[in-house]
C-alpha cells in the first residue's frame, strides 16, 4: 500500500464537490439537471455516499484499498459495462449475434421503424445505435447534443435540442435513454431481471455481490412470460442505477483484464471481452460501453493499451494490460482524476 501512498493521499484530498446525502442539497447533486424540463428529475432510488475510497490490485492481488472498499455505493455509467457483460453471457449462450439486427429476435419492443430496423446489437454497445424513441416514458431527444468529459467531439447544438438523425452505425452520441433501450432488449432476450443474471453469471463467481443493488425507475416495470419485471438503467442519470462496493468494481476489472476468465471458468468469451477494448470506426476512442486511451488523450500518463469504466461523479475503473493493474477510484473531483492516474503511473515506475 505504501507504494501508492501519495496517489492515495491525493484522491481522499481531492472529493467530488456533491453533497454526501443527496437529499441535503438536491441542487448540487446528480446529472439530471443539465437536462430540458420535465425531464430534470429523478425517476429513481438514490441514497447517501460514502466519501472516496478506492482499490489496487497487481498481478491478480490487491494491494492497496482506503475509504470504505466494500461499501455498496451508486456508481452512475459504470453500470454501462455491465450491461455489455451481460451482452457477452448472451452471446455466449448463443442468445446474440453482435451483427445481427436487434428486431430479428425482438420484435415488438421498439426495433420495428423503418429507421430502427437497421440496428444491430453492435450499434447498440458501441453508442452508434440512433434509435429513435421513447424508452420507459424517456424519448432520445433528451439525450440529442450530449457531451461528456471524455467526448473529444465539440458539441453540435444545445443538449436537449433535436438533431437530424444519421443512419445507424454513423453516428456516436452518448445517450442515456439508449443505453435503457439496450438494457430493455437485453431483460427480454434473457427474460429475467438483469439483476438477478448479474449476480449469478458475473458477482457471485468472483466471490462477490455482498449489498449490491441494481434498481429501476420506479415506474419502469414489464410484464413478460406473465411476470413484472423491472428494467434496470445503464446509469444513475435519472436515479436507480447500480449500487456496489469498490472491491466488486475491483473483482469485474480483473475479469475483463483476465480475458473473462476466473478460477479457470470463462464467464464471458474471450473475444468478447478482447471486441469491448478494441477501437470503434466511428468513435476511435470508445469501445463497446468502455473508454479508450489508445492516443493518450484521455489520460496522458496512463497506458495506451488502457481502457477504463466511467461514472458521473467520479467513478473510475482502470484496466491496464501492460502492467497488469486494476484501480478503482471513487467520488474523486473528475477534474482531478488525470493526476490520479498520473501518481500510479508514477508507483508502477
Amino acid at each position: 500500500m505504501k507504494q501508492f501512498s501519495e496517489a492515495i493521499e491525493y484522491a481522499q484530498s481531492h472529493e467530488v464537490p456533491w453533497p454526501r446525502d443527496p437529499a441535503a442539497e438536491p441542487a448540487r447533486w446528480g446529472v439530471h439537471h443539465d437536462d430540458p424540463p420535465p425531464f430534470n428529475r429523478l425517476r429513481g432510488p438514490v441514497h447517501p455516499r460514502g466519501g472516496v475510497s478506492g482499490v489496487i490490485r497487481l498481478n491478480g492481488e490487491e494491494v492497496a484499498a482506503w475509504g470504505e472498499p466494500d461499501r455498496a455505493d451508486l456508481t452512475f455509467s459504470v453500470a454501462k459495462t455491465y450491461l455489455a457483460l451481460l451482452a457477452g453471457v448472451a452471446h455466449m449462450r448463443g442468445m446474440l449475434d453482435p451483427d445481427e439486427r436487434v428486431v430479428e429476435r425482438l420484435p415488438g419492443i421498439g426495433f420495428d421503424s423503418p429507421h430502427n430496423r437497421a440496428i444491430t446489437w453492435a450499434h447498440l454497445l458501441e453508442q452508434t445505435s440512433e434509435w429513435e424513441g421513447t424508452c420507459l416514458g424517456m424519448p432520445d431527444q433528451v439525450e440529442h447534443n450530449r457531451r461528456v468529459s471524455h467526448d473529444p467531439k465539440p458539441p453540435t447544438g444545445k443538449k436537449g435540442e433535436r438533431r437530424e438523425l444519421h443512419e445507424p452505425g454513423t453516428h456516436w452520441e452518448y445517450n442515456d435513454v439508449r443505453i435503457n433501450q439496450l438494457s430493455l432488449a437485453l431483460l427480454h432476450l434473457f427474460r429475467r431481471p438483469l439483476p438477478e443474471v448479474f449476480l449469478e453469471t458475473i458477482l457471485r463467481p468472483l466471490g462477490g455481490g455482498e449489498n449490491f443493488r441494481w434498481a429501476g425507475y420506479d415506474d419502469a416495470w414489464v410484464e413478460i412470460d406473465g411476470k413484472r419485471m423491472q428494467s434496470v438503467p445503464g446509469g444513475t442519470h435519472w436515479g436507480a442505477g447500480v449500487s456496489i462496493s469498490a472491491r466488486d468494481q475491483a473483482r469485474i476489472g480483473q475479469l475483463l483484464l483476465d480475458g473473462g476468465v476466473h478460477a479457470g471458468t470463462q464467464l464471458v468469451p474471450r473475444e468478447w471481452v478482447q471486441r469491448m477494448q478494441q477501437p470503434g470506426e466511428v468513435a476511435p476512442f470508445y469501445g463497446w460501453l468502455t473508454w479508450l486511451n489508445r492516443d493518450g488523450r484521455m489520460f496522458a500518463d496512463a497506458s495506451r493499451d488502457s481502457w477504463f469504466m466511467v461514472g458521473a461523479g467520479g467513478h473510475y475503473t482502470w484496466i491496464d494490460p501492460e502492467n497488469g493493474l486494476v484501480a478503482v477510484v471513487r467520488w474523486i473531483d473528475p477534474a482531478r482524476s488525470p493526476g490520479f492516474v498520473t501518481r500510479v503511473a508514477n508507483a508502477l515506475r
